[in-house]
């Protein structure tokens, strides 16, 4: 359990009404009007992240925080289709490349759902809080971008197989444990870590 007084908690909010609104709640606590996008990750070393994420964000926050190290866990509210997504696993229409590159850092745990009608105004999608605590990894990428890099191909061309989808990286497929007409979306986050380690040893 991760105890925190008020002057350990930051508070992120880009609307100024909303962040008038938390300063007078929590007066001790390190208010940043920024858009968090903005924000440096590397801040929240050693935290605990809550948050509610607005859904056109979701996204491109998470893709960034793959490369935030030392974070205790993350307790997030998305857009329902976004956490089922996190969550997949392969062979799920729902796997796709945010599932990977989340899933290689984090374990990722679907907690509930948040009906639409907890919010006022009701949007029209429905939320999920999920869970993401730091992997344990027992296969690591020797060169990240190049692992996210083939794992933005591969599903880019997802309907292909993984030999044509690949070709540009130019793999020795015999040499691999792994066969290249299976198709992007099934095959899993330690299969990807593989192919990238294949490549960067050639």
């Amino acid at each position: 359990m991760v105890e925190a007084s008020p002057e350990q908690l930051t508070l992120i909010e880009i609307d100024r009404d909303l962040g008038a609104q938390l300063a007078n709640r929590f007066p001790q606590a390190n208010l940043l009007t920024h858009d968090v996008l903005t924000v440096s990750l590397e801040e929240f070393t050693h935290r605990r992240i809550v948050g509610n994420l607005p859904y056109n964000i979701s996204t491109p926050l998470l893709v960034r925080m793959f490369d935030a190290e030392s974070i205790v866990d993350m307790h997030l509210m998305l857009q329902r289709e976004v956490a089922l997504r996190l969550a997949a696993v392969p062979g799920e229409k729902a796997w796709g490349r945010l599932s990977v590159i989340v899933q290689y850092r984090y374990h990722v745990e679907a907690l509930f759902p948040v009906v639409a009608e907890s919010f006022h105004p009701v949007p029209k999608v429905e939320s999920m809080f999920i869970r993401l605590r730091p992997n344990v990894n027992e296969f690591e990428a020797a060169d990240t971008e190049l692992f996210k890099n083939i794992v933005k191909t591969a599903f880019s061309q997802r309907r292909k197989t993984l030999e044509n989808s690949l070709r540009e990286f130019r793999i020795a497929w015999d040499s691999l444990d792994l066969d290249s007409r299976m198709r992007a979306d099934h095959i899993s986050v330690r299969d990807y870590v593989n192919i990238a380690n294949h490549v960067y040893q050639q």
